[in-house]
Formats: structure tokens, sequence, C-alpha cells
């Protein structure tokens, strides 16, 4: 833990963050660059303070804002239970006391004559003190922040009924007849008051463990990685290291049985990696040298030589961590419904108690005061809209863990409440519906060129370009063995092609466009390309000193799981729009075989967010899922943006869902989940809601004139902790739901 110091006084120390005890100011962290542990409030991510505390807004206890493997001592929880159990072993004996004058002849009361009332007030005192004492603290902000909350509501109920009770047995001969029963006594209500204190701490109790059990999924992610690494130094000597000590390019060997320690790839050995925890998919992964490997994933068989590439926050644990910490703290646009209620509600409840007080004060047909008192804070007690405030949030928090575990990552809470609505899903072709590596399919030499020469001019000038299509063709001429010369005046037209000087030859490489605008004839290999197109090749022409000298064919094999994904989702409703820069012929050949919609080709990078503001303005909610830098605009244009975590980090930025596989099944998850979601903050909100509609005209007393009944505050208060409980219980469904 880290030693916390004050900033006028050195020697005051203290382990963790806090005030200091001589000056009251802040702690600050003694080791320099230590972070300072933020807290924030679970409703209302906008709050941040540097220290714990209590929302100004809602009053309840803030939270850490940075996740942690350890689950947090929750302070708050352990002062809560104590003042439970303190207050239950009060209030137990005032119920009882209270319930033998339901025993002929009240034996209690004969034995201690007059003095019932002392004795009642002994008992209440330690519960409506010191048990009731942080609702009156956080009643008290709340009318000084100018934030009514349910606190407001409890504080002024149960100190009503606690200070009546008091003066009632200090100085009864002050009360008119309208507080006096038929025998003439002032009645009392210490019972009232200290089982409404502890039934509220119970409630608080109880949700305070519901919500510590909604930050088990970001601890679950957290304990996924290793705490040591296995380096294998240059002398082929290997050591156990601490994780952190491990630096980018150390080689790590990985042992069957064993956690892959760090992202980074495979430079020996093959081995068949479980990367169920971070993907959601159960299946084991051949990974043989090259491949990428995910930091915590399980090595399951064959030994493996892993080179340190991304170590720390750079990993893709630490960036789901941080998605799903980041998501459970933001808002869904539901929530500015609950938000608006909130505003009124407080306010509004306050007035029917005193509208509910003066009526009981006028109409009661027998110690008026009295009753109007009792039914006040019934109406207080039972109208306290935590159920309400905790609806939307709890339910997202729970939404974002269940999505981590099936390989969904949700930016924000907004994303969950809009993928239910898209009716329309655009995708990019290259490494969304495809693996994203294209192969060197065919080289068609023309014009009397060789093979050899056509795919080395190619491969020379394609070095220094990072389109995957320059990749295959380098990475084709290399397994061929051809020697690569070096091009020099590399020049790139995005979406269209490079040219460069190789060996004395002006070389271009790119697609029909590119060739028009450098005027280069096409109309022999037209038909030979449109042939290749079909068999779902992506063509390229190449051209030396300006005339056509053969045509390169790329296959990028489409994903496995890709047409299952799109037969789900047509299932579910939505039309497949495929972008690509692809020639119309390859677009169609493949768009054929998955059963797309509709197809955009020969798409310009900066066209496609234009073809998505296209669609829109038809009327379309519209998803985008991409992989590439060139996506990035679409991706922020579009109503969702879906990342592939196999693609760059500009796109997941860019995006507000991730699929951490980039599998493309993991949109159905997402529509599944954003479905139960909503429909779950939906069961919260009728239930907060339907509840409070009905329980606040019960406990005004609207059946008392047609059926004699009247709700007690002692019930009111349970049924208020019981409706929190249920919400949160509800929400906690989501963690079970099927996607």
């Amino acid at each position: 833990m880290v030693t916390y110091t004050c900033p006028m006084d050195p020697e005051v120390r203290h382990e963790g963050p806090g005030d200091c005890p001589k000056c009251g100011m802040s702690l600050e962290p003694e080791t320099p660059g230590a972070a300072r542990t933020e807290w924030t409030c679970p409703m209302d991510p906008e709050i941040v303070r540097s220290e714990p505390g209590d929302c100004p807004k809602c009053g309840m206890a803030l939270e850490p804002r940075q996740a942690s493997l350890e689950e947090p001592e929750d302070h708050e929880l352990k002062s809560m239970t104590r003042r439970l159990w303190v207050s239950a072993v009060f209030t137990v004996p005032l119920l009882v006391i209270g319930m033998s004058e339901l025993i002929p002849g009240n034996p209690v009361a004969m034995a201690f004559p007059g003095w019932m009332a002392w004795i009642g007030l002994a008992l209440a005192l330690p519960v409506c003190t010191w048990g009731a004492w942080p609702f009156y603290v956080r009643g008290v902000r709340s009318v000084a922040y100018r934030s009514l909350n349910m606190f407001t509501l409890i504080a002024l109920g149960v100190s009503v009924a606690f200070a009546f009770s008091i003066v009632a047995t200090v100085a009864p001969s002050i009360f008119p007849d309208g507080f006096r029963n038929e025998h003439g006594e002032v009645g009392v209500y210490y019972e009232a008051a200290a089982a409404i204190t502890t039934l509220v701490i119970l409630g608080q109790v109880m949700e305070l463990r519901a919500r510590s059990r909604t930050g088990a999924a970001i601890r679950a992610l957290l304990g996924l990685a290793p705490k040591t690494a296995r380096r294998v130094a240059t002398d082929g000597s290997e050591e156990d290291i601490p994780l952190e000590h491990v630096q980018k390019g150390d080689i790590l060997r990985v042992r069957p049985g064993e956690k892959v320690p760090v992202d980074g790839s495979v430079v020996e050995g093959q081995g068949s990696i479980d990367e169920s925890m971070v993907t959601g998919e159960s299946i084991p992964v051949e990974k043989a040298v090259g491949d990428k490997v995910i930091g915590a994933t399980v090595n399951g068989q064959g030994s493996l030589l892993v080179r340190a590439e991304r170590l720390g926050g750079e990993s893709l644990l630490s960036q789901i961590v941080h998605m799903v910490a980041e998501a459970q703290r933001s808002r869904a646009p539901i929530q500015r419904l609950a938000d608006k209620v909130s505003a009124w509600f407080v306010p509004a409840v306050i007035v029917i108690a005193i509208a509910t007080f003066i009526a009981w004060s006028l109409w009661a047909p027998f110690s008026p005061l009295a009753h109007a008192i009792i039914n006040a804070v019934a109406v207080l007690i039972i109208a306290c809209p935590c159920a309400l405030g905790l609806a939307t949030p709890m339910s997202i928090m729970v939404a974002s863990g269940r999505g981590a575990t099936a390989g969904v990552l949700f930016r924000n809470a907004e994303a969950i409440e809009e993928m239910r609505k898209v009716d329309t899903l655009v995708v990019d072709k290259t490494g969304t519906l495809t693996e994203g590596k294209p192969r060197l399919a065919a080289i068609v030499p023309l014009a009397g060129n060789k093979e050899d020469d056509v795919l080395a001019w190619a491969a020379a000038v394609e070095v220094g370009s990072e389109h995957p299509l320059a990749d295959a063709i380098v990475q084709g001429a290399k397994a061929r063995g051809t020697k690569l010369a070096k091009a020099s005046g590399f020049v790139a037209t995005p979406g269209k092609g490079v040219q460069g000087k190789v060996g004395g030859h002006t070389i271009a490489l790119g697609n029909r466009r590119h060739m028009e605008d450098l005027r280069v004839p096409l109309k022999d290999a037209l038909e030979q390309a449109d042939a290749m197109r079909k068999g779902g090749q992506t063509v390229m022409f190449v051209a030396a000193d300006g005339k056509l000298a053969g045509l390169l064919g790329v296959a990028d094999p489409v994903k496995a799981t890709t047409p299952d994904a799109l037969k789900e989702l047509r299932q579910e409703g939505l039309r497949i729009v495929m972008l690509t820069g692809d020639n119309a012929t390859t677009a169609n050949a493949i768009a054929s075989k998955l059963g797309i919609d509709e197809v955009v080709a020969d798409v310009l990078p900066q066209d496609k967010a234009l073809i998505v503001k296209r669609l829109q303005s038809e009327g379309r909610f519209v998803a985008m899922a991409g992989d590439g830098v060139n996506d990035a605009p679409a991706l922020a244009q579009a109503n969702v943006g879906i990342a592939m975590g196999t693609g760059t980090d500009v796109a997941m930025q860019s995006a507000g869902i991730t699929l951490v596989k980039g599998d493309m099944r993991g949109i159905v998850r997402s529509r599944r989940l954003s479905r139960a979601t909503m429909r779950n903050i939906r069961q919260n909100l009728f239930f907060a809601m339907v509840y409070n509609a009905l329980g606040v005209p019960i406990a005004a007393g609207v059946l008392y004139p047609a059926f004699g009944i009247l709700l007690s505050p002692i019930l009111a208060a349970a049924a208020m902790s019981f409706s929190s409980v249920s919400v949160i219980g509800n929400a906690l469904r989501l963690r079970r739901a099927h996607i």
C-alpha cells in the first residue's frame, strides 16, 4: 500500500489516503509518481473526488475509480453492518414491548407503571442517534447542496418521529387534545423510529453487498494475469522473474499448462492456446511461429518461445479492464428519464407528506394530530427513491462485466442501449469478413515478361507500403526465393496504388483507376482480370515503363465464423452492406457466397463515412464494423461503431464496441446483451415507479375510509428496503444472461 503524508507536516504518515489529523489537509502519496486513488459515485460517474466520502447528489458512498485485483475493503459496509447489529439489539426489545400491548392486561406496562415511555426512550436513543447518524449527515448535505435525495426523506421521517416522541415523554402536558388518544395519553413512536432506522440500515447493508458483486467481473479479469514469467537469456539459460520485470523484446518460455505472461508473438514452437477467458470462445487456437498470443491465456500443449511486445497498460487484458471499468461508470441515455423523475420526486413527496399531515389533522376520527404525524412519516419513508436511482446503473455495471466475459467490450453505456436499435450493419471486407491476411494466389505475366520479373518489380515497390495486400505480395516473393531490388522514389496514392523506380524501370502497381490515371493501356488484360475476380481474387495491375507487365491475384480467405454470424444477423432482421475498395466483380463474388444484401465496391477510404451518412439519411440506424485506420471516420459516424480487437488501436478508440477476437458472432452477442440489458432496465424502472405509485397513496391513508387500512411506518421502511434489494437482484440476473 502507498504511504501518504501531510504536505505541511511530513512527520504525519498514514497507510492510505485521508486527512491530516493536525492541519486537516488531504494527505498526498509519499512515493514519487504514485498515483492517487480517485473516488467516484456509482450512480453518477461525473462526481469524482480525491478521497473517500459521500456523493453530494445522491448521498451514496463513493467507490474507488481504479480497478484492483483485491476486493477493496468496504469501510461503509463494515460501518453499516456494525450499526445494524447494535440497532437490532435495541430495536427488538422495543418491538416486543410494543406488541405486549396486544396481550390482555398489558403485563409489561403493569410491571413498569409510568415508565414505559422512558424505557422506550432509553432503547431508541442509541438507534435513532448513533445508528441513524449517517442518514442525518447525508440528509443535511442534500439540503446544503440543493440536491434532495432518499436520505432527505429518511432523515426527515426518523427525526420527526423520534423528536416528537421525546417531547411527548419529557413534557406531555404541552400537547393539545388532538394529540391524545381515548385514554388521554400522548402516543410515542420510539419503536417506529427505531424499526425504520434498523430496516433502512439492513437495506443499505444488503445493497452494499450486492453492489460489491458487480466488480467481480473486473477482479476476475485482473486475476487472470500470471505473477511471474520464465525469461530465456541469450546464452540459453532460463530464470523465473516477476511479471513487472519483463521488458519489450524479452524471449519468454511458455510450457504446457502455463499462462502466457504478456502479449507477444511466437518465435519458436507450436502450441494450442485456450483464449476463452478473454474472447469467450471455448475452442483452443493453434499457434505457430509468427502468430500473436494474448497475455493471461493458457497454453494447453506444446512448448512456446514468445517475444514480449505489449506490456502493462498496453496489453489487451489491461485495455479490456479499462474499457469495462469506463463502461460501468458511464450513463445510458435512458438514465435521463430516471434523473428527470428523481429531480421532481423528492420535493413532490415532501409536499404529499405535508398534505397528508393536514388532511389527517382535519378529518381523522380520533387523535387527529397523532395520526397526521405517523402517516406523514410513513409517506416520507416508503417514497425513498433509492430503487429508482439504482435501476439503470446497476444493470449497466452488470452488463458490462457480462459482455467482457463473452469477448464483447462496450466503451460506454450508450453503446449498450443503442445496439438493439440497429437495423443496418455496414461491414468492411478485409479483416472484418475476411481473415485480413491476404495471400498471393496468382501471377500472370504479360507482354513477354517472366513471372519472377513481374513479382520482383511488384514486391520491390510494395516493401514501402503498409497495405495488407502489399504485405501479401512481399511475403509471396520471399516464399518463392525472389531477390528484392531496392526501390527509389516511392509514391503511394491512397485507394489506388503505388509506384517507384526499380533497376532503372519505372514500376507502378495498383487497381484499374491507378492504371488509368497513369494512362497505362489495359484493354488486352481486362477479360483475364475479370475471370480472376470471379474467383474471389483481388487483382492488381503491374506496369513497367508505362506498359502493362502483368497481373497479380491476391486472395483473402473468409473467416470460418463469418457465414454463421451473417446468417444469425440476417435472422435478426439486419440488412448487411459490405464496403470494399475491391473491384465490383471480386466483391460480388464474395457477397454471393455470404448472402450479403448490398455491396458498395471501389470505395475510397474517405468515402466510407459518407456512405454511412447516406444510409442514416435514409432513416436507417447504422452500425459499422471495421478494423483499420481508414475505417475510423466511418466508425465514428455510425450510430454504433464496432471494432475488431484484431485491428488497429485507432479503430478501437473510434468504436463504441470492440470484439476482442474479431469474430463477427460477437455482434450477435452484443445485440442479445443489449436487448437483455434494456429489458432489465425497463423492469427495474417499472418496478421502482409502480412501487412508489402504489406505496405513497397507501401510506397517505387513501384506503382508510373504505377499508380501515393504514400502513405502519415500520412496514413502509421494510417495503422501501425490499424495493432497492429487488432492483439489485434483478440487475444481477444479467450475469447469467444467455448471449
